[in-house]
């Protein structure tokens, strides 16, 4: 049993790393992890254009939005159920891992059938509810951490998960909300360490949404895996152009390939053998 001094997180509970396996991919451990697809699930042209680019790089996970917490109620919702079995479709003929954002308890039933990796995004950090729903669920869980959250409070939310049950959890650093207004977000890079001293889960970091403008993803990049981070999240699209959210931070298919040599060039990105 757990105390508040031993948690199910904590080194002090597990000493070696969490590796997460999820069909033929794994996170965690020697090697690093690119997550990358759109913002938003749009069709199925989409889908396919992104798809078979991640498998000709080698990559193996796929993400894109169907459920859209979006701040106004008239941007983009998303395709919901539509979008996620489309992701389905495409990502099982490319043999790449889905991963898609859920909001609520009852979300987890209708996209279960659909998604390898739940994601809880930021604005749902604290609905204990869902932790709760996604810990009883057993499938892997990327748990991002909220835009004005502690690393305190990151942990005890990722707790959540584990105390109910699953602990295939990986932790996202995705920006904090500061004063500072170049970025979209602040990418709280000191984060990453001490979340890999303090827990055995998995640490990704999100550039994109940290960043919000692309002229600077490669660099965070550089600096996450630098700093300790097991991934990197970035979102991409055939022509951002139209992208029916986020448009101005999704690398088109041209930088996308240049931000992945810059990852693997400099050294910093470790290739599973």
């Amino acid at each position: 049993m757990s105390t508040k001094s031993q948690l199910l997180v904590s080194r002090d509970y597990k000493s070696e790393d969490t590796i997460i396996k999820v069909k033929n991919t794994v996170i965690g451990g020697s090697a690093h992890t690119l997550i990358a697809g759109p913002c938003s699930v749009e069709s199925r042209e989409q889908l396919e254009t992104v798809a078979s680019t991640l498998k000709k790089m080698g990559l193996t996970i796929m993400r894109g939005g169907a459920f859209k917490p979006r701040t106004s109620p008239y941007s983009f919702q998303g395709l919901g159920e539509k979008g996620l079995k489309m992701m389905k479709e495409v990502a099982d003929s490319h043999d790449l891992v889905t991963i898609s954002e859920i909001m609520s308890p009852n979300q987890i039933d209708v996209a279960e059938p659909y998604i390898d990796i739940f994601q809880i995004g930021a604005r749902n950090m604290q609905n204990f509810d869902l932790l709760k729903a996604v810990g009883e669920a057993k499938k892997p869980v990327l748990l991002k951490r909220g835009l004005s959250a502690t690393l305190e409070e990151f942990i005890f939310a990722a707790e959540y998960i584990l105390h109910y049950g699953n602990d295939q959890v990986m932790l996202m650093e995705r920006g904090i909300r500061t004063f500072e207004t170049e970025t979209r977000n602040t990418l709280d890079i000191s984060a990453v360490p001490i979340l890999k001293l303090k827990t055995h889960l998995p640490v990704l970091v999100d550039v994109t949404h940290s960043a919000g403008r692309k002229d600077i993803l490669l660099p965070c990049a550089k600096a996450a895996l630098a700093a300790g981070a097991d991934g990197i999240m970035v979102e991409t699209h055939p022509d951002p152009e139209t992208a029916l959210s986020d448009k101005d931070q999704q690398l088109n298919m041209k930088e996308f390939q240049a931000f992945w040599d810059g990852m693997v060039d400099s050294g910093l990105y470790r290739l599973r053998s």
